[in-house]
């Protein structure tokens, strides 16, 4: 992207079309206005995250990879992370949320600055920009929040929005339920600073998003956009983004990149069509390329493991993905285990099954035994016998073998197998 701001960037003027193939536009204020806005020139636009969590999840992914699309189809963002929103949240379904400390909240603002930016350009001229909701919310008294904000809110229009309709016989506080007029203030205070005169978000926000529209309209008789994109869910119905482990976090801390890996390498057959739409950056050519061979041979996974490699390098980066495809291979015997590294490795292990930790390494039969991949010691000596137990994916012939230091992955680590597919750890603590 060129950095020198005199040049206007390149408007690529099928952005509405290549979204609505991807199946991204939910909902939308004027269709044709929107299309013919975002044609004519660089629209500013927003969209905003909440530091709900200590990390981003699959949901958030959604806009911060549309926001890239925007960007470049050659439109300016202004990501905000809500640092004032964020002491409230927006009501969920669910019941009232447990209020952060202003402590929590701000050291979660760096946290999610720190995700979003890396998917974002910050030079040339659509240059992103940063910002704060707390920095025009904090100084406002509560006269003047309810002079020039709360007056433009008829409260039966409030009451009208499907969430708060759902909370209301079990009870809503009023701080949840004021939330909107805070979204929809932030999106007054960029269009008058800053131009914006678009924003996007998931179609869960989509009263937030038009009272953004009305306020824009009433205080300032001013004309803006905004769109929802749909919520991705699996193919009964139900929501993604909850594993076993809990949310599908973007944080390698909060959940493993092996894991995440995984999570897209396992898509339903009947959505990773539609996963590659939105989670991707490939072109509708290839894409439906992918379909048609899934469609033809879906057992060998094509679509998913195309799936899997995009969004996580998307994510964790390219390096991150090699090692994590090595590991893949490796454990199945298709690979060297020392070349996936000690923490992908450890990662690939414990989706499988809890590590078993030792102080000494036992015997092969012990091990096969007390790792749970032989119910007996009987039948670990059988699967030993017909040639079925390996030690990183080396065959073990003896039932007396007992594995060496010189055997441990990063001086901790060793891999049994039983059999093709079924493995476990063994990690060596002090």
């Amino acid at each position: 992207m060129s950095t020198d701001p005199t040049i206007d960037p390149v408007i690529d003027t099928g952005l509405v079309d290549d979204l609505e193939w991807r199946g991204l536009i939910a909902h939308s204020t004027d269709r044709d206005a929107l299309r013919e806005a975002l044609s004519a020139g660089s629209v500013r636009f927003y969209v905003g995250f909440d530091p709900t969590a200590p990390s981003l999840h699959m949901g958030n992914l959604v806009q911060i990879l549309t926001a890239r699309r925007l960007q470049q189809a050659g439109h300016t963002p202004f990501a905000l992370v809500g640092g004032a929103t964020g002491m409230i949240g927006d009501p969920k379904e669910s019941g009232e949320r447990v209020l952060n400390s202003a402590e929590t909240v701000r050291e979660w603002v760096q946290r999610v600055r720190g995700q979003i930016e890396p998917f974002l350009s910050f030079e040339g001229p659509n240059a992103a920009t940063m910002v704060n909701n707390l920095d025009w919310t904090q100084p406002m008294s509560t006269i003047d929040f309810l002079r020039d904000i709360g007056k433009h809110f008829p409260v039966n229009r409030m009451l009208a929005r499907d969430v708060v309709r759902t909370r209301l016989e079990a009870g809503i506080s009023y701080t949840e339920f004021s939330y909107v007029l805070l979204q929809s203030m932030d999106f007054l205070n960029l269009f008058r600073d800053h131009g914006v005169t678009l924003q996007f978000g998931g179609s869960d926000q989509w009263g937030n998003l038009t009272g953004g529209v009305e306020l824009i309209r009433r205080a300032e008789g001013g004309h803006a956009h905004a769109f929802a994109t749909p919520l991705v869910t699996k193919a009964d119905g139900t929501k993604y983004g909850k594993t076993e482990g809990g949310a599908l976090w973007l944080d390698p801390e909060m959940m493993s990149p092996y894991g995440f890996y995984q999570f897209w390498l396992n898509a339903e057959d009947e959505k990773v069509g539609e996963l590659l739409r939105i989670f991707t950056f490939l072109p509708r050519a290839e894409i439906e390329a992918l379909e048609a061979e899934h469609a033809e041979a879906p057992f060998r996974r094509t679509a998913q493991r195309r799936l899997a490699e995009e969004v996580t390098t998307l994510v964790h980066g390219a390096e991150e993905t090699a090692r994590i495809q090595a590991a893949s291979a490796a454990l199945f015997g298709g690979g060297e285990l020392r070349d996936a590294g000690a923490a992908t490795l450890r990662a690939a292990l414990e989706t499988a099954r809890p590590l078993l930790r030792v102080e000494t390494l036992p015997g092969i039969v012990d091990l096969l035994v007390e790792s749970g991949l032989c119910a007996s010691k009987g039948e670990a000596r059988r699967a030993v016998a017909e040639g079925g137990a390996y030690v990183n994916n080396v065959r073990v012939e003896d039932v007396e073998h007992v594995p060496s230091s010189d055997d441990l992955v990063d001086g901790r680590l060793l891999v049994l197998r039983r059999g093709k597919k079924n493995f476990a750890g063994v990690e060596l603590v002090s």
